[in-house]
């Protein structure tokens, strides 16, 4: 995983593996906006509204800021069971502050403080090795 700043804001770019993708299909019965339909013109660009949330299926862009009371989740990729995670947890990240938890894709968890996914920032590849944040269109 790899931080940038964007409007003062930390974005997270994480790379996914084969097993974390296949494991977003798994926990989509059990998130409150599996769809990104909540907000989405603030939370999620057209180009994001999808299960992986992202333009390419392995790379995550995401504001890493809980959208509860504007914490910082912590990155918890290894499945399974852990301490304040349920025993079937397939990776994500959590906040630790009041327990709200998200998927690979941001998506964040039902019953949660969370009341929203993280948000996606805008963002556009400008070569399959550099993304640039904070735009997405080329000029």
């Amino acid at each position: 995983m790899m931080t940038v700043e964007w409007r003062g804001k930390p974005v997270w770019i994480v790379r996914r593996t084969p097993e974390q993708l296949a494991a977003l299909e798994k926990t989509a019965s059990q998130l409150a906006d599996p769809d990104s339909k909540r907000t989405p013109e603030l939370l999620t660009p057209a180009y994001a509204r999808n299960p992986h949330r992202s333009i390419k299926p392995e790379v995550l862009v995401a504001v890493g800021i809980c959208s509860h009371l504007g914490c910082s989740p912590s990155s918890r990729f290894q499945p399974g069971a852990q301490p304040s995670l349920p025993d079937d947890w397939q990776g994500g990240f959590f906040c630790p502050c009041h327990g709200s938890t998200f998927d690979m894709a941001g998506r964040v968890f039902a019953n949660k403080p969370a009341p929203d996914n993280l948000e996606v920032p805008p963002h556009m590849y400008m070569s399959d090795t550099m993304i640039l944040v904070g735009e997405d269109t080329k000029a």
